[in-house]
């Protein structure tokens, strides 16, 4: 009678629910997650950081029930296999193009980011790939075929790494590497690398949150980040006193990958 009251007991207890999120190595070293998860009180969070196409492809194999993604061209191929998904964009910053101070390619004189690739390209200088299919290696090689011209097999050098790995990885060989600005800011003090190129649209970074259709965790998680309190802690997220992610701006389309924050 005890073994059946203890098992009836344990049967009626609340039940410890688990939401499985994939996220960009971006989101996960920029420190975001760390504040933001533990105010989410409708499950506990699993994170699982990758580069967002490995995310998408988690979530399309079922081990991960939400993405966090920040690889438009990649967020649309895998929308239209999974037309049923639901999303969203959450938040927007920028990404940057970083090297040696001494900046021997003159990238901090460009124009804008194709200049500053076609620079680093026709300099005697190396720059850093991450070249895992994350959302920084898709703008990466968009900025390269606008450029039309890529850096020389020796010059070019694939970290394979996240966002944070790749960044210390540029510094190691002295070289340019494009990088989000949040996990810049929260590295900037042990790194030599600085900031010589922003600004321009092309470095525009959106982040969209997205989840198969039927599973009421991962709604009302999404619910939480796009209109609910996360949002709201997004918005008050600073690294040095510095804002490190707007919000998506009230009024925006936000349901597809191509869209930019409007003004």
């Amino acid at each position: 009678m005890l073994l059946a009251a203890l098992a009836a007991a344990a049967c009626s207890g609340p039940r410890q629910r688990f939401l499985d999120v994939a996220t960009t190595t971006s989101v996960q070293n920029s420190g975001l997650l760390e504040m933001l998860l533990p105010h989410f009180t409708g499950a506990t969070v699993r994170v699982h950081a990758a580069g967002s196409g490995r995310s998408l492809e988690m979530m399309a194999d079922g081990i991960v029930d939400v993405v966090i993604t920040h690889a438009p061209q990649t967020e649309a191929r895998l929308l239209t296999a999974h037309p049923g998904w639901v999303y969203r964009k959450v938040a927007h910053n920028r990404f940057v193009i970083v090297g040696p101070s001494d900046d021997p390619a003159r990238v901090g004189e460009a124009s804008g980011a194709i200049d500053a690739f076609r620079r680093i390209a026709s300099a005697p200088v190396t720059f850093v790939s991450r070249g895992d299919a994350s959302g920084t290696h898709e703008r990466e090689q968009v900025l390269w075929q606008e450029a039309g011209v890529t850096p020389g097999d020796t010059r070019l050098i694939v970290s394979g790494r996240g966002m944070a790995l790749t960044l210390r990885h540029a510094q190691e060989r002295r070289a340019y590497t494009l990088a989000d600005e949040a996990t810049y800011w929260q590295l900037e003090r042990q790194l030599d690398l600085v900031i010589l190129s922003a600004g321009d649209p092309r470095l525009i970074n959106t982040y969209a949150v997205v989840h198969p259709p039927g599973n009421p965790l991962a709604e009302a998680f999404t619910q939480w980040l796009t209109r609910g309190d996360g949002r709201a802690r997004i918005a008050t997220y600073q690294i040095e006193g510095r804002p490190a992610f707007a919000i998506w701006p009230p009024g925006c389309a936000d349901d597809r990958p191509e869209l930019l924050p409007c003004v």
